[in-house]
């Protein structure tokens, strides 16, 4: 099997039924973390992307202040400071959450895997718990970030979201672009069907390991 490279980005609780959403009259709401804080990056241009390609009834909502996160510490888990409650209270009233990552060293930025970590947390009333995730993302190369979407999905499992399965590495991403508009057609309507398989999700029971895996985060 061949093994792909390392990219980077070089431009730049559980539930039957939504929370809010459809059950409250209003769209759907899904919250986009962008791994690159790059505003230019090519991964902020596919999140926003995925933003004007929403599915009718659903809503995709950027928060861009991972770089405002402290780096998680369980001393300030109680008392975290203004952005990572923001964040908190932002993934509460989310129905449920997609991952726009590029790929350094073989993994997630570590952004975004302090925003993950922050998320996991209070251990019983994790913000992410049991609401569906999906990772997407891409890289200059072909691979299209692959590794840093697996990380990234096992990481949300473990922290009690609920991953989809789908993965959409997007390869040669500063090819996909005409400027800010993403010109790949076959790529459009992917995004748009990992769009529509988020919202189902948030009508769908939770599977057992989904419901549970919050329990598997420890402390140092």
């Amino acid at each position: 099997m061949t093994v792909p490279p390392t990219d980077s980005s070089t431009v730049e609780g559980v539930r039957s039924v939504p929370a809010g959403g459809e059950a409250a009259g209003r769209p759907l709401r899904i919250l986009t973390l962008v791994g690159s804080l790059r505003r230019n990056s090519w991964n902020r241009r596919l999140a926003l992307a995925a933003k004007s390609l929403a599915p009718p009834g659903v809503e995709v909502v950027l928060w861009e202040r991972l770089a405002e996160l402290p780096h998680y510490n369980e001393e300030l888990e109680h008392a975290p400071g203004p952005a990572v409650e923001e964040l908190r209270a932002e993934a509460r009233r989310a129905d449920a959450l997609l991952f726009v990552t590029p790929e350094y060293n073989g993994a997630p930025p570590s952004a975004l895997k302090n925003a993950i970590d922050w998320l996991s947390r209070p251990a019983g009333a994790a913000p992410i718990a049991g609401k569906p995730a999906a990772v997407t993302g891409g890289s200059v190369s072909s691979f299209g970030a692959l590794w840093a979407q697996q990380v990234a999905r096992r990481a949300l499992m473990i922290a009690g979201a609920r991953p989809l399965e789908r993965e959409l590495p997007v390869g040669r991403i500063h090819e996909r672009f005409a400027g800010d508009r993403l010109r790949d057609a076959p790529l459009r309507q992917q995004l748009r069907e990992l769009l529509e398989e988020l919202a189902a999700a948030t009508r769908s029971e939770p599977t057992a390991m989904g419901a549970t895996a919050a329990t598997r985060t420890d402390s140092s």
